[in-house]
């Protein structure tokens, strides 16, 4: 069946719209200004302007790690539409391709041996729970715009053959208004924080005044290249015209840390 212009332009148009809508809500964030509720504590805002002003979240999933007496919990920003009514992102897991693993290399799908990896739209937090103790905590004090959260695999992988049991949490944020435009979203510079297996500790890997661009995983020495941007000018936005760095990241051991480029 062949399909007219006609046909392929509106296709076209329809598709731009719904990227340009994505990009809009995935640039949008959240005001530092808005103050914090739970879902019940305050009256719906009317308008989808308002929900960068009223911080309402939500839990969505308790996380299984590598270690029966911590478990995590997502926390996300309640999004209001237009017309009032409410979504929430979801965890959506990286993964890599079982089928090219040499022998010894069980990674049960994770992106890197040992750890899950997942992402989600406007996750703003993690809850840390001790099962032994009873006690939580949020892993960041205020709300952050979470890219990824790596946390201990409940399965039990194996590299080369030997076991792999990290106990340790990395989490890539943005968690600053660098750019000075009122709101915490992904046109501000992106950090990579680590906390030591009971959600304390919080440490930068990366110098502050770069902005993490992507990740690549060594398995021939069980590291993490960490791409990123340098913040040249000191303006605190992303200028893809600035270089890009290569930071490695010891994952036996993630505080020692290098510039590899």
């Amino acid at each position: 069946m062949s399909i007219s212009k006609f046909e392929l332009l509106l296709c076209i148009a329809f598709l731009s719209v719904v990227f340009s809508c994505s990009e809009k809500y995935e640039e949008k964030g959240f005001a530092v200004s808005a103050s914090t509720s739970s879902e019940d504590d305050t009256e719906k805002p009317d308008g989808i302007a308002n929900d960068s002003l009223i911080l309402q979240s939500q839990p969505t999933d308790v996380l299984l790690t590598g270690y029966p007496q911590y478990r995590l919990t997502t926390i996300y920003k309640i999004n209001y539409r237009r017309d009032s009514t409410t979504y929430i992102g979801e965890n959506d897991y990286y993964g890599g391709y079982e089928g090219d693993r040499a022998e010894g290399n069980a990674w049960h799908y994770n992106f890197m041996p040992g750890l899950e990896a997942l992402t989600g739209y406007n996750m703003i937090n993690v809850s840390h729970f001790n099962a032994e103790t009873n006690a939580s905590k949020n892993l960041f004090e205020k709300p952050v715009l979470m890219r990824t959260l790596y946390y201990p695999s409940f399965s039990k992988d194996t590299l080369n053959y030997q076991p792999v049991r990290r106990n340790y949490f990395l989490a890539s944020v943005y968690d600053e208004d660098t750019n000075k435009d009122g709101f915490i979203n992904i046109k501000d510079l992106r950090r990579l924080y680590y906390f030591d297996i009971n959600g304390s500790n919080k440490k930068a890997l990366i110098p502050m005044n770069y902005s993490v661009v992507k990740s690549q995983y060594d398995q021939g020495i069980d590291r993490m290249y960490v791409f990123a941007r340098l913040d040249a000018d000191a303006n605190g936005k992303v200028n893809k015209q600035e270089s890009i760095h290569i930071f490695w990241v010891d994952l036996k051991n993630p505080l020692l840390t290098g510039r590899q480029y």
